[in-house]
């Protein structure tokens, strides 16, 4: 435990210290802002999660592609890849839609709002309390997210609600269990580097930490996550994010609660779809 309290003070640290824009992608949440217009932009997320009382480690790939449709509206498709039989299987499949309704812009910071929804289909077995219909569950996903700017520091809250249904291939939700949760994410990010821009191809290097919680209304169980996470933004295109997932507490049945996420990014400017090269956000 005193290793992930030093952790977290020195995330507190780099998040606290001076430094001039921030950029607001988060690591484990969706910030309110979309990518570009007339993009898309292939993510690659990878969970290594320890499974200590198995022995074993839980690895989760979630391949996606992400399409800006305007400056607004932005969805992604998703698969769900994991070694939960013992080699890599395919499990299902996911889409993801956000829709930005709000935006207050001003010099050196603003303020957006947006309505996200997932709805996600997954055959693989229920082995877990926890409701994630993000690479576990079948079931959908409904919530807000709201985000501020402050210079080179972002914070972002999220908000949402999920139902879990029965997964295909004959696993069924058991009965006794519950099948909602409120989910929340509390997101703090600061821009590190570089201290100065002279160039959108310069390397940009962030520090995050955020919280996550999810209450099961049906039992009252509660859990709370804390994840410090470090990411690199490579010539304003690619994107890398390396972060660990600690539990803070939890009264829930999990079976590999703690764990390390790598995801790789690239974006595309050029609409595939659409023949056209214009830009926006």
């Amino acid at each position: 435990m005193l290793q992930y309290k030093r952790v977290l003070l020195i995330a507190i640290g780099l998040l606290l210290s001076r430094a001039v824009s921030a950029q607001e992608l988060f690591v484990y949440s969706e910030p309110a802002s979309n990518m570009p217009a007339k993009s898309t932009g292939l993510r690659l997320t990878n969970w290594i999660m320890d499974e200590s009382a198995a022995g074993r480690i839980n690895y989760h790939l979630i391949p996606e592609l992400m399409w800006g449709i305007n400056k607004n509206l932005m969805i992604h498709a998703e698969g769900f890849i994991s070694n939960r039989e013992g080699s890599l299987t395919a499990e299902g499949v996911g889409l993801y839609a956000k829709y930005r309704f709000l935006s207050i812009d001003d010099l050196y910071h603003h303020f957006r709002m947006a309505a996200f929804a997932r709805v996600s289909s997954n055959n693989g077995d229920i082995h877990q309390e926890t409701i994630q219909t993000n690479g576990h569950n079948t079931g959908y996903q409904v919530g807000f997210v709201a985000t501020q700017l402050l210079h080179k520091l972002a914070l972002s809250a999220t908000g949402y609600y999920e139902k879990a249904e029965n997964n295909l291939g004959g696993n069924e939700f058991p009965v006794a269990q519950p099948s909602q949760a409120a989910n929340y994410i509390l997101s703090a990010g600061r821009l590190i580097l570089p201290k100065k821009y002279t160039s959108y191809r310069q390397t940009n290097f962030n520090v995050m930490l955020e919280l996550i919680g999810q209450f099961l209304p049906e039992n009252g169980h509660h859990s709370v996550d804390i994840a410090p996470s470090i990411q690199f933004i490579i010539n304003s295109q690619a994107r890398l994010d390396i972060g660990y997932r600690q539990e803070l507490f939890s009264d829930m049945v999990r079976t590999a609660p703690n764990g390390l996420l790598v995801r790789g990014e690239y974006l595309l400017f050029n609409n595939p779809f659409k023949n056209t090269r214009k830009v926006g956000n």
